[in-house]
């Protein structure tokens, strides 16, 4: 019995050096993987102790152990949410602040049940949704994570190239630099494609990689947080201050604001001439939807459904953690994205809001002008008559009779106009400095974007990775996961190919991912209520009433907004598509009901 292990061991001596490498290599991935069943053996022992101990003791060991819903947060922090709060602000003042809560909230609850399946079968989701629920809704699910994915990268390449050029690095990258605009566009993008990739390729080392990960998105997000509060507390201890009833009235829910123009707005409306009156309310109005809607899909996109199903499975949690990622969603996403948000909002409301009494006064406000070219007005000029006449009878005019009949701008329409003009980082910087400083103003600021661009790519690239190894059947790790992760590296594009104010860029991209988002969320609402997938961990009695209630009405507002937002942007074409989608999952379901296996009695 002795002889074996001393010739075992002969012969592994004389094994080539490639064979011992390898032996190598299957101890260490066994020595990972049982460090990584300790550590979730001791998460486990800690949540059953804390369940034990009441309730502070539950919240400090949550508070530990929390990670999945921070890289919600950090993925959900980025230029879109930031971009769609300073137009919230820019058009809306505060009276919209209650939105972006709005929709994390009912964000939260879908991906609260979401998180409640997979917890609980274990199961990867995207086979999970093919082989349970409809095939159709699994590969549109994960197709549009994938686009979201790409198309969400492109405002964040965009916004820090925006900030390094005009807020941190003007001297080194700016257009008047040596390297000029396009050589500075090129410098900041290839050393952010740099660092996020390897930031992102961090994630596959193991489970010392996945917490590397998570605790540098809590500080990139807890950074972003405090940056943005700097900001708002600056404008409080200002001079003027911040009217604080009207901020807080502002996360009072009002819908009022979804078919009329702010207050601030509305002084200005009232004064133009009523025949063109209504032009400007139109105007104002649509802008103000596109805006409210991208501040809505950017609180939780599609491609944020995809991600936290396989954070959580790569953490190894299981049904015991369901409450952990109920308050992991609740606090890692929700009080971060409410605080940073709600300051942007906050300060772009205070400084560029429209100064009522200023125009009465019949005086043009040279501050909200500046940036509005002859072009520009000539452009209003002609859409204000287009509106007058009406679309025929405009239609029918030479380009002689449209230039005689075009009448100036009063100086309260100019105002208006001026208003209108799309903003950016750098005019959001400058507007603070007269109360913070140039370097608090730029450079804070400044930081706080970065932050959340940074984070925001890292996830998106991580996110690209997971649905391009599950629609390939492959195991997201190791090198196909890391070549998958380059899928948003697409984004790359964006500074070069959109030219307007690099902030409004994450508009029509939201209004692209809302449009997607009512897939992924009734998906899992039949995910919930389907017991061939959850057995006996199905909700019932009261609990399901419950569940049903919330999701229904969190999938059917997110049903609302995107069948508003394809209307608006392609009508009939856009409904058509959306009702083929619709008509393929029922024949499909037909199909699958048929070619199921019929039982007969004996």
């Amino acid at each position: 019995m002795t002889q074996a292990p001393r010739h075992d061991r002969r012969s592994s001596e004389a094994q080539p050096m490639g064979t011992d490498s390898a032996d190598s290599s299957v101890v260490a991935v066994g020595a990972e993987a049982a460090s990584s069943d300790l550590r979730l053996e001791a998460e486990r022992r800690m949540l059953a102790e804390a369940q034990q101990a009441g309730f502070w003791s539950r919240i400090a060991v949550y508070t530990r152990l929390s990670g999945p819903g921070w890289l919600q947060s950090a993925l959900t922090l980025g230029g879109g949410s930031l971009g769609s709060s300073l137009y919230l602000g820019v058009l809306a003042g505060y009276s919209l602040l209650w939105v972006q809560p709005l929709a994390m909230i009912l964000g939260i609850i879908m991906l609260s049940a979401i998180s409640y399946v997979v917890l609980s079968t274990r199961e990867r989701p995207f086979p999970a949704i093919n082989r349970h629920i409809n095939p159709v809704l699994g590969w549109g699910w994960a197709l549009a994570s994938l686009a979201a994915n790409v198309v969400w990268c492109l405002p964040q390449y965009s916004l820090l190239a925006g900030v390094a050029q005009q807020n941190l690095l003007p001297d080194f990258v700016g257009p008047d630099s040596a390297m000029g605009d396009f050589g500075g566009k090129l410098a900041v993008v290839a050393v952010v494609l740099v660092v996020t990739t390897i930031v992102t390729w961090a994630y596959d080392s193991g489970s010392w990689g996945v917490r590397l990960y998570e605790w540098l998105l809590k500080l990139i997000v807890g950074m972003i947080v405090v940056c943005f509060i700097g900001v708002v507390v600056q404008l409080a201890r200002s001079s003027g201050g911040l009217p604080w009833g009207e901020v807080l009235w502002g996360f009072v829910p009002d819908l009022r604001r979804v078919f009329r123009p702010s207050p601030a707005f509305q002084q200005l409306i009232d004064l133009v001439p009523e025949a063109s009156r209504q032009f400007w309310i139109d105007r104002i109005v649509g802008e103000q939807r596109d805006v409210l809607i991208s501040a809505a899909a950017t609180a939780v996109g599609v491609n944020m459904t995809f991600l936290l199903p396989y954070s959580m499975l790569a953490r190894g949690w299981d049904r015991r953690f369901r409450g952990l990622a109920r308050f992991d969603l609740s606090t890692g996403m929700l009080i971060p994205y409410l605080i940073a948000t709600s300051c942007v909002v906050i300060a772009a409301a205070s400084r560029f809001q429209p100064d009522g009494e200023l125009a009465a006064s019949g005086v043009v406000d040279a501050a909200a002008v500046e940036k509005l070219d002859d072009g520009a007005i000539k452009s209003i000029m002609r859409a204000r008559l287009a509106h007058v006449l009406g679309k025929e009878q405009f239609a029918a005019l030479s380009e002689e009779e449209i230039e005689l009949r075009l009448e100036p701008l009063s100086p309260v329409e100019l105002t208006l106009a001026g208003h209108m003009v799309r903003k950016d980082a750098f005019d959001l910087a400058r507007s603070l400095q007269p109360l913070t400083g140039k370097i608090f103003a730029n450079v804070i600021f400044g930081i706080g974007v970065v932050g959340m661009t940074l984070s925001t790519i890292t996830l998106l690239m991580l996110n690209s990775g997971f649905v391009i190894c599950e629609m390939l059947g492959i195991p997201p790790k190791g090198w196909p996961h890391r070549l998958g992760t380059l899928a948003a590296a697409i984004g790359a594009l964006g500074p070069f190919v959109w030219k307007g104010a690099a902030f409004y860029l994450v508009v029509p991209t939201s209004v692209f991912g809302m449009i997607l988002l009512p897939v992924a969320y009734w998906t899992f609402f039949l995910m919930m209520n389907q017991r061939s997938l959850l057995g006996e961990e199905m909700p019932v009695g009261r609990a399901r009433l419950v569940w049903n209630v919330l999701m229904v009405l969190a999938a059917g507002t997110a049903t609302l907004a995107s069948l508003w937002s394809v209307w608006n942007k392609t009508r009939w074409g856009g409904l058509a598509a959306v009702g083929a989608f619709v008509l393929l999952v029922a024949v499909v379901q037909m199909l699958r009901r048929q070619s199921r296996p019929v039982a007969h009695s004996g």
